[in-house]
């Protein structure tokens, strides 16, 4: 990377960073608070989150997409889930990218038009109230969209709902466990507990030890990963996420 390269990067992160610290997030509902935030970082959101959210290229790749099938991507974003999965998703025959954020959608259309896929349709629309037909998606995901939908379990039962029996869920987040985690999940501290969830809070990035336990629920469990992940300039600190892989029962 050119010395001018690395300059302009750590300068698109500084204005991340004063968008993430500094500025006030305003909005009388949920979609306005989204837009708020999320506004002026759109153009700069892929090269910073990139270093901060971890684990959502490998989701992909644990995700079989069928042929013919429809995939729905909840908090999609700038489409970053559909271009890791890009090859594997060609045989869709329908993707829908489902985001609250005008800024990060205008920018996923861009990259869908550049590419020419036509078998994707971008929604400005809330996870909680989307609608599609009853058990007419073969995948769903969420790639750190949980913590930021205050209605998480809603979209959760809405994924259960547009589920094919058989059709899956992939999901990755932010979380912290409870305080007494169940012995197959890892126990985090009361000091990484109470840290984690005061820090993204000022974001309205609501971590939760509940997650796993609604999506143990409601899916059959087929893989699932907690881990630690690095945190741009913070090199000390590392923030628990998981990623899960689950199936709705056949009914």
């Amino acid at each position: 990377m050119s010395e001018i390269t690395q300059t302009k990067s750590r300068f698109d992160d500084l204005k991340v960073l004063w968008h993430l610290l500094f500025r006030p997030v305003r909005g009388a509902t949920h979609g306005e608070r989204l837009e708020s935030f999320y506004e002026g970082q759109a153009s700069h959101y892929d090269s910073f989150r990139a270093r901060l959210l971890h684990g959502r290229s490998e989701l992909m790749s644990w995700v079989d997409f069928p042929a013919e099938g429809v995939w729905v991507d909840f908090g999609a974003g700038t489409g970053h889930n559909l271009f890791s999965a890009e090859e594997q998703s060609k045989s869709l025959s329908k993707i829908h990218l489902v985001d609250l954020s005008p800024s990060l959608l205008k920018v996923a259309a861009e990259r869908v038009e550049e590419r020419g896929l036509n078998n994707v349709t971008l929604h400005h629309a809330d996870a909680t109230k989307f609608e599609l037909p009853e058990n007419s998606v073969d995948v769903v995901t969420f790639s750190y969209s949980l913590t930021m939908i205050p209605d998480w379990f809603e979209s959760i039962l809405i994924a259960r709902r547009i589920l094919k029996p058989g059709g899956r869920i992939a999901v990755t987040d932010f979380h912290v466990s409870r305080k007494h985690a169940a012995s197959t999940s890892r126990q985090h501290g009361w000091l990484r507990r109470t840290f984690w969830s005061l820090w993204f809070a000022s974001d309205n990035v609501s971590l939760s030890s509940d997650h796993l336990a609604m999506l143990n629920r409601q899916f059959e469990m087929e893989r699932c990963d907690e881990r630690l992940g690095s945190v741009p300039y913070m090199p000390l600190l590392k923030a628990p996420y998981y990623l899960f892989l689950g199936r709705k029962p056949a009914e």
